[in-house]
């Protein structure tokens, strides 16, 4: 398991926080951005791969 904090939007363009990468289970681990919704969110790693885009912040060079 790896502890990560990166921020994507869903296929509807809600924020998320990816808070950990299970490899061994191929799925990541997600909260959602929205006030009062405190739980865990998951997806198989396909899935997301589709319907999840990274937020890149403007200030951060392209690798």
């Amino acid at each position: 398991m790896a502890e990560v904090n990166r921020q994507f939007r869903d296929h509807y363009g809600i924020p998320v926080r990816v808070i950990r990468w299970e490899p061994e289970k191929q799925r990541v681990i997600y909260l959602r951005e929205a006030q009062g919704y405190e739980h865990e969110c998951f997806s198989p790693f396909e899935q997301f791969q589709r319907k999840f885009r990274e937020i890149k912040d403007d200030h951060e060079p392209d690798i």
